[in-house]
């Protein structure tokens, strides 16, 4: 027998939300299946088992939050093992198991703690609901809410009289131990009341509040902690982009038999690794009163999601070529959609990007991403008059901004970093020299 922990799956993770459990208590496990779907400060992500068995217990049910470490499941060798803390996963009965055991007189428990077992299953047979829980198996309590059977009112074959499968497949196929209306009934008022109350708020808006996942919590208070600790500037440029138009669509004709296709925002993420290499001071963090030099190009990209905004990171990317970037890039978006990303696709970023041109906005600043020292902005390409060569011309154009943490980065270093930026985009060879 063995318990799940809750694990850290983000670098920065402290606690997780259960989301769904995939595996029922007395399902069959196998190393490698996925148990649980926790909700982490980044996305939803799996968790698996680790070794064979059956899940006899959830200490915790979905929506629950929980600390890095704390029990969150068991797993025995039989799905009618015993379970140290008999305590049960369904939300509806913890409150009067604690309450019942109090009603016992004191020096019974004392003297013989094992007797009231066998005896509590009889008292229990009366359908009262005032006397102890009978000793039963975290399956048997599963199979006999979902058969509809009153527990109490089944005889234990196993051990110390204790209820287990058997008893309730038993018991269901003989149409006995139907659950009482009687005693279901005073219940269910007393336990909806309070989850029908929805919140109030009074402000002559028809405002209602809405449920907030555990990744959006976590985007509010590291932005927050961002905006508020790092020293943010701003450095903002408009490049011409009749260069790498003409390149991108060069490029995507020439890829066109394998299927692959270059993006604006993969040029640009390309660019930008090139860029860091060439400028590895902005390729730092400022962490704890230290400044980190990282000495590998891991560049995040920005992806909405339903639960808020994730960043998968593409390592090593400037040893990457545009095809790869292309397909690592749609890859991380699609897994990030489905709450998919492994602890490894997010962690690691040393330089951020950040595009909102697909919806048309002209430019916008963004907020760095800890403990990454800045992150470009990238807004829509759009068509403007300038004056070349002394006339005036229409050219596409794209605006640029690059939010710099001011601990770790100069001005001067971040206003060089954009510059040469700038000048790759707008000389696209240079992007894959």
């Amino acid at each position: 027998m063995s318990e799940i922990q809750m694990p850290r799956l983000s670098d920065t993770m402290e606690e997780g939300v259960i989301s769904t459990w995939v595996k029922k208590v007395g399902d069959k496990v196998a190393a490698g299946d996925v148990l649980v779907e926790i909700e982490t400060d980044k996305a939803v992500m799996e968790y698996e088992a680790y070794e064979d068995g059956f899940l006899v217990k959830q200490s915790v049910n979905e929506g629950d939050t929980v600390p890095i470490g704390a029990v969150i499941g068991v797993i025995a060798d039989s799905p009618d093992a015993e379970v140290a803390d008999s305590a049960p996963a369904a939300p509806t009965e913890p409150a009067a198991k604690e309450e019942a055991p109090a009603e016992q007189p004191a020096p019974t428990e004392a003297a013989e703690p094992a007797a009231p077992a066998p005896a509590a299953e009889e008292s229990g047979a009366s359908g009262d609901g005032e006397g102890p829980r009978p000793r039963t198996s975290p399956l048997a309590r599963r199979l006999a809410k979902e058969y509809g059977l009153d527990i109490t009112r089944i005889q234990g074959s196993g051990p110390k009289g204790r209820v287990v499968r058997a008893d309730i497949e038993a018991a269901a196929k003989n149409g006995a131990a139907a659950e009482a209306p009687a005693a279901a009934a005073p219940a269910a008022p007393a336990a909806a009341a309070p989850a029908a109350q929805a919140p109030a708020f009074d402000d002559g808006r028809a405002s209602e509040e809405l449920k907030v996942s555990n990744v959006r919590k976590v985007i509010a208070r590291r932005l927050t902690e961002s905006k508020q600790q790092v020293p943010h500037f701003y450095l903002r440029r408009t490049i011409d982009a009749e260069a790498l138009k003409a390149f991108r669509a060069q490029i995507n004709e020439q890829l066109a038999s394998t299927g692959a296709k270059i993006s604006f925002n993969d040029l640009i993420v390309k660019a930008c690794a090139t860029t860091l290499k060439l400028h590895p001071a902005v390729n730092t963090s400022w962490v704890d009163d230290k400044l980190l030099q990282h000495h590998r190009v891991n560049v995040g990209v920005a992806v909405a999601v339903d639960a808020g905004l994730v960043v998968p990171v593409l390592h090593d990317t400037d040893k990457a070529t545009l095809s790869e970037i292309s397909t690592r890039t749609r890859e991380l978006a699609g897994k990030a959609r489905d709450g998919k990303l492994k602890p490894q696709e997010m962690s690691g970023g040393t330089f951020s990007v950040s595009n909102l041109g697909m919806f048309g906005v002209d430019s916008f600043s963004a907020v760095i991403n800890p403990p990454e020292a800045a992150i470009l902005a990238v807004g829509a390409m759009r068509q403007e008059a300038v004056v070349v060569d002394g006339e005036v011309a229409v050219r596409n154009r794209i605006s640029l901004e690059l939010s710099v943490d001011h601990r770790a980065v100069d001005g001067a270093v971040g206003a060089a970093f954009l510059k040469d930026l700038a000048e790759i985009l707008e000389e696209p060879m240079r992007i894959i020299l």
